[in-house]
């Protein structure tokens, strides 16, 4: 059954749109983030994020970006926007992605879309330097927001 499907039941039936999305939110419980849940460092902050995402009813997931070389030698890039090291260099994606669940304007009324959300975690006490590196997640959080997505840097904070 679709979403759809499932509001058109629930009107038939007078069952809430609000009824509809507090059930669909409890059969999508999202798995513990790894550990640690404590401490001031970068891992400590993605942790915490990504529980607090939870905690608001999304989902995070670690972004990890870079590139290997395979069983031939052959260099394979992964992670978000890292295409080519050129386009790493322009544009870094953040640390942890993911979606979060937003209720949307009058013509879909009850319905929840899922919002991309996007944050850069550094460990507490970081402050702004403005280093090329630094510029480079910057870009990647003017797209994501520029794109109607939900980008940041964080040290705790969802």
């Amino acid at each position: 059954m679709t979403l759809d499907e499932l509001h058109v039941w629930a009107s038939l039936w007078g069952v809430s749109p609000l009824a509809v999305t507090d059930l669909m939110e409890r059969m999508t419980a999202a798995p513990a983030p790894e550990l640690p849940l404590t401490g001031h460092s970068e891992a400590a902050v993605q942790a915490i994020i990504r529980l607090r995402m939870a905690q608001a009813g999304g989902r995070g997931w670690r972004n990890n970006v870079g590139a290997l070389l395979d069983s031939r030698g052959v260099p394979v890039r992964y992670g978000l926007a890292n295409d080519s090291a050129q386009v790493n260099a322009a544009i870094k994606s953040a640390d942890v992605i993911g979606i979060k669940p937003v209720r949307i304007g009058p013509e879909h009324v009850g319905q929840v879309i899922g919002q991309f959300w996007s944050r850069e975690c550094k460990a507490v006490g970081w402050q702004w330097r403005g280093d090329a590196h630094e510029k480079a997640q910057l870009a990647w959080a003017q797209l994501v927001l520029g794109l109607g997505g939900d980008a940041g840097f964080t040290t705790g904070a969802l």
